[in-house]
């Protein structure tokens, strides 16, 4: 069960990612979606769009917390400090 209950918070922090660079893209951009994620990748700006998106993995840590989910918001915050970690990474390499 303790597995589990991570498994689904890093799912969930996956999800909630996707969800908040589409979410993004939609309500900042200028352009239909599918243009808007043409610009993303000529200019290289997948990280930071992905980056942005994440900050809505800040409300499904906070819900599962507020739900005393404790190991779900513990998967949304790995995933979270994983993409954070990879992005750094590309950054300075």
């Amino acid at each position: 069960m303790k597995n589990k209950d991570i498994i689904i918070g890093i799912v969930t922090g996956i999800i909630t990612t996707i969800i908040g660079s589409i979410l993004y893209l939609t309500f900042f951009s200028k352009f239909d979606l599918v243009t808007s994620i043409k610009q993303v990748m000529r200019f290289n700006s997948f990280n930071k769009l992905v980056n942005l998106g994440a900050l809505l993995n800040l409300a499904a840590f906070y819900f599962f917390l507020h739900k005393d989910q404790e190991l779900r918001a513990k998967g949304v915050l790995i995933i979270t400090i994983i993409l954070a970690f990879v992005f750094l990474i590309q950054k300075l390499f």
